[in-house]
């Protein structure tokens, strides 16, 4: 189960056709891994998601989206570890 919504993600991207639903879905996929990697830890230890990890995850759908063809992961997860600072653990 996604922690944000495809309908809200495209609303974060200002996408407004269906022609890209799976491409953003797999993104969506993609993100949430890569923030619980950055949390250490699974969204399953959360009674509720904070409103600044599901902000972390459409950052990082966008990054993945607009960025495709120059995404660069160390700039993303310096990023992430700033955004998400007092949400994270110090080791899994």
């Amino acid at each position: 189960m996604l922690v944000v919504t495809l309908e809200k993600t495209k609303e974060w991207l200002r996408v407004e056709s269906n022609g890209e639903d799976a491409l953003i879905e797999s993104f969506i996929m993609a993100a949430e891994e890569i923030v619980q990697g950055v949390l250490r830890f699974p969204f399953t230890d959360l009674e509720t998601v904070p409103e600044e990890i599901k902000q972390a995850i459409w950052y990082t759908v966008s990054q993945l989206y607009e960025l495709r063809e120059s995404f660069d992961i160390t700039v993303l997860l310096t990023t992430l570890k700033h955004l998400l600072f007092e949400h994270r653990k110090d080791a899994w």
